[in-house]
């Protein structure tokens, strides 16, 4: 058996891996059907909800094509797509149907399962910058939670007082 044949059994083994088929089916639903703009509209638990979607995408690029820049790097999609999402006033739900974090998921992961050099190389290159901004993100995120907490409680407020 030569390279070509080993590698086209490998890819053929990823493809058929049940992980791979819901990352498929998730991309398909949350971006090209744009679920994850419509479950944003439900304040806080929209995001929460489709960050859950980003589940197979890890497992899939932790456990299955073992490779941590990769996770990183989607990772790191994943909570780019919460923080546009939490934008209020349905700005971020809008960014949400441009953004398409899964589909860029999905292309990574395809490039790392096709054995594309250049997604290789390019996601490798970016795993030090990925890092440091995971960070940033999650500082972000929890930045933007507390404002969005402290501005539903000034409304409420102002609201109980004009009664």
């Amino acid at each position: 058996m030569d390279k070509n044949e080993k590698r086209e059994q490998r890819r053929e083994r990823l493809m058929n891996n049940k992980a791979y088929q819901a990352m498929g089916n998730l991309t398909r639903y949350m971006d090209r059907y744009y679920l994850d703009a419509l479950i944003g509209v439900v304040p806080g638990w929209g995001d929460a909800i489709a960050l859950l979607s980003v589940v197979p995408f890890v497992y899939f690029s932790l456990r299955v094509i073992k490779s941590i820049p990769l996770t990183l790097a989607v990772i790191n999609n994943a909570l780019r797509d919460v923080l546009l999402g939490m934008i209020p006033f349905f700005v971020g739900d809008i960014i949400d149907i441009f953004h398409r974090a899964n589909t860029k998921n999905m292309a990574m992961i395809q490039g790392f399962v096709d054995g594309e050099e250049t997604v290789i190389k390019e996601v490798n290159r970016r795993a030090a910058q990925s890092a440091v901004v995971l960070i940033l993100l999650l500082l972000l995120i929890a930045l933007m939670v507390w404002l969005l907490i402290s501005f539903g409680s000034y409304l409420y407020s102002s609201a109980t007082s004009l009664f």
